[in-house]
């Protein structure tokens, strides 16, 4: 005759296999605001960074020989135009990423890729930017040219797939 024993302690009844209780609707309705502000904070925070990014690929232009590139209204474009880049294109959403059997069409890896090269290009603008402002580097018209395409074309590759897996999801 076997007997099962059982604890009065909680937390060993809790390894003893008791059942949970069901989540009510209302607690899966918290933890999806929950969810979803902590995702509107996380994008916010990287739509940040890429703010501060453009504000350092600005400042680096503006120091350059390209007096147009030296006004504040492109500093505020080019501050704005990262903001937006990197809150539609770092966090792309979950229909547009692969599933969990490692099965995606070719125009989601396509997407994935197009964010990841925006990505990149765009921080290795920033990166020669902060780099030429720390040590007080005078960029030439050319380098000026390069750093801030490059940074536009990374941006404007973010803003394309984030908008195109938006648009899919």
């Amino acid at each position: 005759m076997a007997t099962s024993v059982k604890s009065s302690t909680p937390w060993i009844s809790a390894f003893q296999g008791s059942p949970r209780p069901a989540p009510s609707d209302a607690d899966a309705l918290d933890r999806s605001r929950a969810s979803r502000l902590a995702h509107v904070l996380e994008r916010s925070g990287l739509a940040m960074m890429g703010a501060a990014g453009g504000l350092f690929v600005a400042a680096h232009l503006g120091r350059g020989s390209v007096e147009l590139l030296g006004f504040p209204v492109v500093i505020l474009a080019a501050t704005i135009y990262a903001f937006i880049g990197f809150y539609l294109g770092i966090d792309l959403p979950p229909d547009a990423a692969p599933r969990a059997d490692n099965v995606a069409t070719p125009r989601v890896k396509w997407i994935e890729r197009l964010s990841a090269s925006g990505t990149f290009f765009a921080a290795l603008a920033v990166f020669v930017s902060v780099w030429n402002i720390i040590l007080d580097g005078q960029p030439n018209s050319l380098a000026t040219l390069l750093v801030g395409g490059g940074f536009v074309i990374g941006v404007t590759m973010q803003i394309a797939a984030g908008s195109i897996a938006r648009a899919r999801a």
